[in-house]
């Protein structure tokens, strides 16, 4: 003989009656569609939205689109060795900033830099320098940057292509951001 379950006083720790009854069942007898044909028709659609982004996603080149403000100097496109402001190819390392004219900044690797290379960016009196340190992110010793740091500047390192993006974002921002590039040779 079967001992039935302590009954709980009504609504605590026990589920709604509709719970235990099991699945629903349309007229007819069939079931309803549940929550379980819905998930599997979303994976579905993010099986094909990641094929497609796998797709998309092996170039390496990315084209950014100008802003309506022309004024404003922008990072339109980049690639391995180039980087395009405003549509301009820059070929080598360059310091940017979103109301002055593009300068050319004369290192080729970042073995190479200086305190000088960053005391360079001090006249154009930036918030924040976000310093693009090539293919892959390494960080200036802090007596590199001891300059600007002297004077409250931040300075921001990452890789190339974010020191890109950053940039963009910042400038759209309004804030006086420098583009301190490095493309090596």
């Amino acid at each position: 003989m079967r001992k039935a379950p302590p009954r709980a006083a009504p609504g605590l720790g026990q589920p709604p009656r509709a719970a235990l009854a099991g699945p629903r069942r349309a007229r007819g007898g069939t079931r309803s569609p549940g929550m379980h044909s819905r998930l599997r028709g979303i994976t579905r659609r993010r099986a094909a939205l990641d094929a497609t982004f796998a797709e998309t996603s092996r170039n390496s080149v990315l084209k950014l689109h100008q802003d309506s403000s022309g004024a404003l100097n922008t990072v339109t496109g980049y690639g391995a060795d180039y980087v395009d402001i405003n549509l301009e190819r820059h070929n080598g390392s360059i310091l940017v900033m979103p109301d002055s004219p593009v300068q050319p900044w004369p290192v080729n690797a970042f073995d190479a830099l200086t305190p000088e290379h960053f005391a360079q960016l001090l006249p154009l009196k930036p918030e924040v320098v976000v310093f693009g340190s090539g293919e892959r992110l390494r960080f200036p010793h802090p007596r590199l940057t001891a300059p600007l740091s002297a004077q409250r500047i931040g300075v921001e390192a990452m890789d190339f292509k974010a020191a890109c993006r950053t940039y963009n974002i910042l400038m759209a921002e309004g804030r006086r951001v420098a583009l301190a590039l490095l493309i090596e040779a």
